[in-house]
Order: C-alpha cells, then sequence, then structure tokens
C-alpha cells in the first residue's frame, strides 16, 4: 500500500476529530506550495489566503460570503496549526465521549461562525482596529466553542497532569479564557474576539440544552436498565423474587453511585474494583 493509499485508509477509518485534523493539514500544505509557487514569481498575497480568510469589512463579506467559515481551516504557519490541532485532538476526542460526532462538527462549524462574526464587529466597533486591516484566519474559534462547550457540561471531569496530578477541566478552561481577555489589546486582538465568540457559543449552546435536563449520567444509567420485555405468565417463588429485587436494588444503587463519581471526577479515578463491577454490570 502506498503512503496516499494509507492516509485515504486512515482518513476514511477516522472518527470527525481525525478527519478535520487531516482537512486543515491538507489545506495548510496546499496553503504553502502555493505561497512558494507565487513567491516565484513575485506574486502578491497568497490566492487561498485571498479568498478563503475572513476580512473585517461587511462589504467584503457580502462577495464572499464563504469566508465566515472557510477561514477556520486556514493557518498562519506552524506553530499555529500544531497548538490548535493537538487541541483540537485531546479536546475533541474527550467531547465524542459524551456529544455524537455530528454535534462536534455542528461546534467546531457554528463556533466559526460566531467567531467570525465577534471579529467584525470588534474591527468596526472599536478604535483599536483603526487602519488594521489583517484578515482573521484559524481554527481556534471553533475549537474554543468544543471546548468550553464540554466543559460546560462536565465542568468538574479530571484531567491528569504529569508533575501536577488530577487538574479540573474548568480549571483549563479559565486559563483558555483569561489569556484571550489579556489578548484583547495586543497585536492579535481580532483573533482573541474571535476566539471569544466561539466560546460564547460553546456556553450558550451547551447551557440550553442542560436546562433541558439532558445530564450524562442519565444516558449512561440507561445502558446498564433493564429493557421491558412482553409480560409471560410464569410461576415464581414469592422468596426469590423478593431476593432478586432486593439484590437489583443494591446493584443499581451501586452503578448509581460509580456513574456519579465518573461524571464529577472522570473515569480514571474509579478504584479496580469499581471498574471491575462496572463491567460485570455491563455484560449482562
Amino acid at each position: 500500500m502506498s503512503f496516499i493509499d494509507d492516509i485515504k485508509s486512515r482518513y476514511k477509518s477516522g472518527n470527525i476529530v481525525e478527519k478535520l485534523i487531516y482537512i486543515n493539514l491538507a489545506i495548510f500544505i496546499v496553503t504553502l506550495f502555493t505561497s512558494v509557487f507565487q513567491e516565484l514569481y513575485k506574486g502578491d498575497v497568497n490566492f487561498i489566503v485571498k479568498w478563503f480568510s475572513l476580512d473585517d469589512r461587511f462589504s467584503t463579506l457580502l462577495t464572499k460570503p464563504w469566508t465566515i467559515i472557510s477561514y477556520g481551516f486556514l493557518h498562519a504557519g506552524f506553530l499555529h496549526i500544531l497548538f490548535n490541532l493537538i487541541t483540537l485532538y485531546f479536546i475533541g476526542n474527550l467531547f465524542i465521549d459524551y456529544f455524537t460526532q455530528k454535534q462536534l462538527l455542528t461546534f467546531y462549524v457554528l463556533g466559526t461562525l460566531f467567531g467570525g462574526v465577534f471579529f467584525m464587529l470588534s474591527h468596526n466597533y472599536f478604535p483599536l482596529f483603526e487602519g488594521n486591516n489583517l484578515p482573521l484566519v484559524g481554527a481556534s474559534a471553533g475549537i474554543s466553542a468544543i471546548f468550553i462547550g464540554i466543559t460546560t457540561y462536565i465542568p468538574n471531569y479530571q484531567l491528569k497532569v504529569r508533575f501536577i496530578g488530577f487538574v479540573k477541566l474548568w480549571h483549563f478552561a479559565a486559563i483558555w479564557i483569561s489569556l484571550d481577555l489579556l489578548g484583547l489589546s495586543g497585536g492579535n486582538a481580532g483573533g482573541h474576539f474571535a476566539h471569544l465568540g466561539g466560546s460564547l457559543f460553546g456556553f450558550l449552546y451547551v447551557n440550553k440544552a442542560s436546562n433541558k435536563e439532558i445530564k450524562i449520567w442519565d444516558k449512561i444509567s440507561s445502558l446498564f436498565t433493564i429493557q421491558k420485555k412482553p409480560l409471560k405468565t410464569v410461576y415464581k417463588s414469592a422468596k426469590k423474587t423478593v431476593k432478586t429485587n432486593q439484590k437489583s436494588s443494591l446493584n443499581q444503587q451501586q452503578i448509581d453511585a460509580i456513574l456519579d463519581k465518573i461524571s464529577k471526577s472522570g473515569y480514571d479515578t474509579l478504584t479496580k474494583a469499581e471498574k471491575d463491577f462496572l463491567f460485570k454490570q455491563g455484560r449482562k
């Protein structure tokens, strides 16, 4: 199998997070080669960046409406795309543990849209941006929507960090938001406004869903709930039925306690006995 065939196979078998990473990498590589080719002929700005990055002028958006989304698949440099895709890989895979892959794509696209709107509004409102006409590129707004969305859903989920220990997800999100707020007066203030727009979308979307009482432990608990089947006429011993009901009740209470612990602290905090018990119940 050739290298290209291997890449195609990995792309087809990958989840939505991996597909987004491959797409962003492919566009980045094509953009790099385009820049090299244009520089040989002393061309102007890379035509891919020119046609797919987001300009801060509303008049330009009318002629290139796709740029409100397409900018989220472009990157300014190697470190830019590296940081974004590493974050997308870890946060994105955590996200699809609790939501669907389709929902992750929705967060990415609509977070990018919200980020673009915030970028344009900030550039046309604050005097800071007068005379500054730098286009917007980067997946950070979409990634921010995913990051803040999953944090809003499971804020107390804990991640194990080397040399530090377990850190709650909302602590990482607080640092993420703080860096964007501190960057509003810097050279990339427009980009930070875009990040905040994506973050706001992620928070509002999940917060609205939470108000409808969608709880993750309810979904997980349903995996262990015995589905009702058509009634059959059978004769059982009364004592045996009571014992069975008591055992089922105790098992369900233990399952609920373990699932509650997972929702608060993460799966890694379970003891071996709790993991074994949960595994055995799941196979019944």
